[in-house]
């Protein structure tokens, strides 16, 4: 499959800037649809790298087209989908995350689920990113739907043996992510050594998800290693999202210029 449009501005954009900060809106996590498409527009606005959308239950039909297609039309990055199923998919975005759960006990999760959706994204001219995707310790709510055999946080080679199996099977894309849910904040973000093992095992791009709230996780996630952070809730709760997005892109910026020069 040959590298489309947004997986060479994340290429590129890693390449140039050292790090990425990606944005994630969950439309079902918002009082009103309106209130999730101005947060997402305020993420855009701020300094993300791109907006991400999409849940593990209940992201789809007229309330994804709807968040979708508003954020869509007033952004200047890529839209990309973050889908928990085969029906969490719009054609009002630029383009998916092909993943497959390479730690999901279901087959489903790993080949079933996609196949099934495949020509429903084709037909929709949707850009496939393909994604080994990894749930990570505590799991949240993706961990229970997903059925993943959860990687312990205290066993990062496991997670870097998962993402080299998922570079070498064709995933372009490695994520791990450890669940988005408020209840679940006080884990924090991965450890910085599991995030420097996973790293160190792979070569294509590297994004780290779930957990990161504060400026100097952001700063540990990145100089451990990632070339991406995916940021949800802690957007989700802030009083000012604009300023708060503005200032971790800020430091994107900062930490990936070091990267580059290391």
């Amino acid at each position: 499959m040959k590298v489309g449009k947004t997986e060479r501005y994340i290429n590129e954009r890693i390449e140039k800037n050292g790090a990425l900060l990606f944005t994630v809106i969950d439309p079902v996590d918002y009082k009103t649809k309106e209130s999730a498409v101005k947060n997402g527009i305020a993420l855009a606005e701020g300094g993300a790298d791109a907006v991400v959308v999409g849940g593990s239950i209940g992201a789809q039909g007229e309330l994804l087209d709807y968040v979708s297609r508003e954020i869509k039309e007033q952004i200047n990055v890529p839209l990309i989908l973050f889908p928990g199923n085969i029906a969490t998919i719009t054609k009002f975005a630029d383009a998916i995350y092909f993943m497959s759960l390479l730690n999901a006990r279901n087959p489903y999760w790993i080949t079933q689920a996609q196949t099934l959706s495949a020509p429903l994204i084709k037909g929709m001219g949707v850009e496939p990113l393909p994604v080994g995707y990894i749930v990570t310790q505590p799991g949240g709510t993706v961990g229970w739907v997903g059925d993943a055999n959860i990687v312990p946080r205290e066993k990062p080679k496991i997670a870097a043996a998962l993402a080299l199996a998922g570079e070498y099977l064709g995933h372009r894309i490695i994520i791990t992510d450890s669940g988005s849910n408020p209840k679940l904040m006080h884990f924090g973000p991965l450890p910085p050594a599991f995030v420097r093992e996973v790293k160190s095992a792979i070569s294509c791009p590297y994004i780290v998800a779930g957990g990161v709230s504060t400026i100097n996780e952001l700063r540990s996630i990145y100089k451990s290693g990632a070339d991406v952070i995916q940021i949800g809730t802690a957007f989700e709760n802030s009083r000012d999202t604009y300023r708060k997005v503005r200032t971790m892109s800020g430091i994107a910026k900062e930490e990936g210029k070091r990267k580059l020069k290391r």
